[in-house]
């Protein structure tokens, strides 16, 4: 019985890692995925990249920015937006974009899908690698003319029949 214990623990702890890998980083994670993008190291780049990170709903530019007004009141909005669009420019961050036209923005690195609620506006990361393979094998076939594919990735759309609650975002 113990050994069970064990195992499913081990299982719980795995999937918890693969799933919150994000959680994991810290101040020091961040600083070096700047200095790799040739980006200066500088107190809002990181309180943007951690809030985004740390929110991990796919957080809008306002709510980044009501997230880092509780530790950084004096990090104006604007200076919010630019530095997100200086995320995304140097690949740090990816820009989702919902049904409804709202940017959200996507700290995870690993390719994946979303799952996007079109009832309300939540978005989850989907992984699964056979689809992700099965998309790439089918584009290299096709060889669509005067295009070179950089990325794939969907957004798989439908309604979250949880009971979770589900907040719509503005």
């Amino acid at each position: 019985v113990k050994l069970f214990c064990y195992d499913s623990f081990l299982s719980y702890l795995c999937l918890f890692f693969v799933k919150n890998y994000s959680y994991l980083m810290n101040t020091e994670d961040y600083r070096l995925i700047l200095r790799e993008r040739g980006l200066k190291v500088t107190p809002q780049r990181l309180a943007v990249y951690e809030a985004v990170d740390l929110l991990h709903d796919h957080p809008t530019a306002e709510e980044v920015s009501q997230f880092i007004r509780k530790k950084h009141p004096d990090i104006a909005t604007g200076t919010v937006y630019k530095t997100l669009d200086t995320l995304v420019e140097n690949d740090i961050l990816k820009r989702v974009k919902t049904e409804r036209g709202l940017l959200r923005y996507d700290s995870v690195r690993d390719s994946h899908h979303h799952l996007y609620c079109t009832h309300c506006d939540r978005i989850e990361d989907y992984s699964d690698s056979e689809l992700t393979d099965i998309l790439y094998s089918y584009f290299e076939k096709k060889q669509i003319p005067n295009f070179r594919i950089e990325d794939i990735r969907l957004q798989i759309m439908g309604k979250f029949t949880d009971k979770r609650e589900s907040v719509r975002k503005k």
